[in-house]
């Protein structure tokens, strides 16, 4: 074959489908193996992120379950943006990260394109035969995982004749005599497709196919390390000063480990091809041989400097105003819609935040009835509008949630949070109801005796404790305290219809102003709507519970 005798279309339509299929079969395989991983990933960032340490065995872990180190530090820079994760712990996560991708070089390695329809068959057997959803998992990541190979088929057949082309002869001499064209290659390469998996398969399929020496194709492997941080800065757009900063220490963390091993590029050439003849490597895990150790390598000089790199990068991105991100959802971030159950558990924060709010509010309305104080119906009423403010954008985060890939306990839990948000704005509704009552109350000029006043403390601190008591039963799943709300919310009842008997005979010995009289029932009515709604957040968690 020479250059006059190449189908370029051909050849070019061939690494165009086959890069575009690797793509499409990398996130398939991802999606089946989050689905199957389910909670662990929620339990194991909650339980194992408590230093930089172990923060590098959970990058490397969640990495291989979901097979992209983009992924992991995308969900982290939403950790970190949510205050759920330090800088330190996050940094330590992506470092792990780093090393956890390199398992998807190994498995492309081990080349069994062979056997990638068969894989592909097995695949699709398990998703359309079978309702079981382990089963339907395991087809995701079968399907996928063939896929992946017949994607690599199709590029390194498109790539073949490369070896034939003038220019690319050309480019392969610049790369041997200017190894810093090589590290632009490789990070352009990756920024373009946002995958580096994707560029270094195609690194390894150029090694394979003898197009370029290892020299040479080194510094295209570091770049692609630097190229894979677009994904990490793309998320932290928009995101808060912690997200930046985490973006930022990732792109220095790579960028500063491409700067050592370019210095060190000629020794380093030479230790992979003794550990090529050593290890009697193919030239596709000597590849993947060079990037793990390039990462571990890496991972292990920068890790005894992460405190310098939090301190770099604070100093870099400046802390903003504290008012500028005033009354925003805290925990909501669109980056984790791709990891669904991490995802749900910033919701469950987001709601805590939601009905502590609610509570506060209902505390201030009852001190505005006593006080007429107007700053505390003004403190009120933004409250509730900050708190209507938070139920938009998380049933707004929910319904985007719901349209992509869930099990089946994920699509209840989103149905339970929905309701819950429902519940809780209620609750804001009912501490804006006894404003709205003061204030007609105080444009009626209406008294309201002091044993009234007593009753509506006495109201009060039975709704407080179940409300206490319902966000200690929501944050700690313990159906015990869930047990304690109904246990208040019938107390609350007889409490109320206590009240209301005093009342009436206060009415008939004239005890009281008829017209307050008569309005003070609207005023109490609301702890027993309030408690209404109290009990309903916890009813879920119970029924969960028995139904178990």
């Amino acid at each position: 074959m020479n250059a006059a005798s190449i189908n370029y279309q051909q050849m070019i339509f061939g690494f165009l489908g086959g890069l575009g299929l690797f793509l499409f079969y990398m996130k398939y395989m991802g999606d089946g193996l989050q689905l199957a991983a389910g909670d662990r990933l929620r339990y194991i960032l909650d339980k194992y992120t408590t230093s930089p340490f172990l923060g590098v065995l959970v990058g490397i872990l969640i990495t291989a379950l979901i097979q992209s180190s983009s992924g992991t530090t995308v969900i982290t820079i939403g950790l970190v943006g949510a205050g759920l994760l330090t800088l330190r712990q996050a940094i330590g996560i992506v470092m792990g990260a780093n090393i956890g991708t390199t398992i998807t070089t190994f498995i492309i390695g081990f080349n069994i394109s062979h056997y990638a329809l068969p894989i592909i068959f097995a695949g699709s057997l398990c998703l359309f035969f079978f309702k079981n959803r382990t089963m339907n998992n395991a087809g995701r990541i079968l399907f996928g995982f063939g896929g992946i190979f017949f994607a690599l088929s199709l590029m390194s057949n498109a790539m073949a004749p490369l070896r034939y082309l003038p220019a690319f002869k050309t480019l392969t001499t610049s790369l041997g005599k200017n190894p810093i064209l090589g590290v632009f290659l490789g990070t352009g390469m990756t920024m373009a497709v946002q995958a580096s998996s994707a560029t270094i398969s195609i690194i390894q399929n150029i090694y394979q196919e003898g197009l370029m020496p290892l020299k040479s194709l080194l510094p295209v492997l570091f770049g692609d390390n630097i190229g894979t941080t677009i994904t990490a800065i793309l998320a932290a757009i928009g995101a808060n000063t912690s997200a930046k900063r985490l973006a930022l220490s990732h792109t220095l963390f790579n960028v500063i480990g491409t700067v050592i091993f370019m210095l060190l590029l000629v020794p380093f050439s030479m230790y992979v091809t003794k550990m090529q003849l050593v290890f009697h490597l193919n030239p596709k895990v000597t590849i993947a041989f060079a990037h793990a150790s390039f990462n571990i390598a890496t991972t292990i000089l920068l890790f005894p400097f992460i405190r310098v790199l939090e301190y770099i990068v604070v100093k870099v991105i400046k802390d903003k105003d504290k008012e500028v991100e005033e009354f925003k959802p805290k925990y909501l971030d669109i980056a984790l819609l791709n990891a669904p159950s991490i995802a749900i558990g910033q919701v469950k924060q987001e709601m805590l935040i939601m009905v502590s709010m609610a509570l506060e509010n209902l505390k201030e309305a009852v001190e505005f009835f006593h006080s007429h104080n107007e700053k505390l119906a003004t403190q009120v009423e933004l409250t509730e509008e900050n708190i209507n403010s938070i139920d938009q954008e998380i049933t707004k985060y929910l319904t985007m949630l719901s349209q992509g890939t869930l099990t089946e306990k994920e699509g209840e839990e989103i149905s339970i949070y929905l309701d819950m948000c429902r519940d809780v704005e209620r609750i804001g509704d009912h501490a804006f109801g006894i404003v709205k009552d003061v204030h007609y109350e105080i444009k009626k000029e209406l008294v309201f005796s002091e044993v009234a006043h007593s009753e509506v403390n006495k109201l009060l601190g039975i709704t407080v404790k179940l409300i206490e008591i319902a966000i200690e039963a929501l944050k700690e799943n313990d159906a015990e305290k869930a047990f304690s709300v109904i246990d208040l919310h019938n107390k609350l009842y007889r409490k109320e219809k206590e009240v209301r008997k005093a009342h009436i005979k206060r009415l008939s010995k004239q005890q009281c102003d008829v017209k307050a009289g008569l309005y003070y029932i609207d005023v109490i009515s609301h702890f027993t709507r309030v408690g209404d709604h109290g009990r309903n957040l916890v009813e879920k968690m119970i029924e969960n519970k028995a139904s178990k």
